[in-house]
């Protein structure tokens, strides 16, 4: 299993002092045998550092994490990701709405 996977397995892992997922370079993996690897994880929000031993099983790794229900899963199970233009696209409006879903709903202009 690769270095990266591994981190980001322990990206949806929080901190056991105030709750804060990890993010990637919150993560330094140390080492490994087999199965069994070392981390450092150090939390941003509350600055608690940690050793981290996880065995993983490559065979169970892959399984997603979600909150997704089954009905949901099976719905956007075939939908096509979201292309780089989509998020861009997101990211200007968001810079300039003022949050006022009313107006945005209604169709109203500003």
């Amino acid at each position: 299993m690769e270095e990266a996977t591994i981190k980001k397995l322990m990206t949806s892992a929080k901190c056991s002092g105030c709750g804060q997922r990890y993010e990637i370079d919150d993560i330094e993996v140390i080492g490994h045998h087999d199965e069994l690897w070392f981390m450092s994880v150090f939390c941003m929000a509350c600055h608690a550092h940690y050793l981290v031993a996880a065995n993983v099983d490559e065979e169970t790794a892959g399984e997603v994490v979600t909150d997704l229900s089954v009905a949901e899963l099976e719905k956007f199970r075939d939908a096509d990701g979201l292309k780089a233009d989509e998020v861009l696209d997101m990211h200007d409006f968001l810079k300039e709405f003022d949050g006022d879903f009313s107006r945005l709903f209604s169709g109203r202009k500003a």
